[in-house]
């Protein structure tokens, strides 16, 4: 995502939002949803159970847009997702996105209560194409 971002943009991405992740189903038609993210070295991770929709998705097509907006400003960003399937990792980031979202004593909580309990995955999206509207 280094490619044309501005400072601007890493820090509208690097505060609290909702991220939209769209995938594609087997027949073609999206699958949006409304993730938690963390935006670090310049990509963008989100995590989901092993279970998902979104999960599948991913594993026959790594093709994402993820749309972070704020009424009128947004960022798109679309590209091909790494999956980080290691299990420490990907508890490591739902504990610190949970964190993120719902501070520490909450978010460790959750971590140690739902997220541990859980076959999580992450997913690290160096995007190719970025685009950003209202800055």
């Amino acid at each position: 995502m280094r490619h044309g971002v501005t400072r601007e943009v890493r820090a509208f991405l690097s505060e609290v939002r909702f991220a939209i992740v769209g995938t594609l189903n087997a027949d073609g038609s999206p699958h949006l949803t409304t993730m938690w993210y963390l935006f670090e070295d310049d990509e963008l991770v989100f995590n989901t159970t092993a279970d998902r929709v979104k999960t599948r998705n991913l594993r026959r097509d790594p093709r994402v847009s993820i749309v972070v907006h704020d009424g009128y400003r947004y960022v798109r960003a679309d590209g091909r997702v790494t999956v980080v399937a290691d299990p420490s990792t990907a508890q490591d980031d739902i504990r610190r996105m949970a964190i993120r979202y719902h501070g520490r004593e909450e978010g460790e909580r959750m971590a140690r209560e739902q997220f541990a309990k859980q076959e999580r995955i992450s997913y690290r999206l160096d995007a190719r194409r970025v685009y950003a509207y209202g800055f």
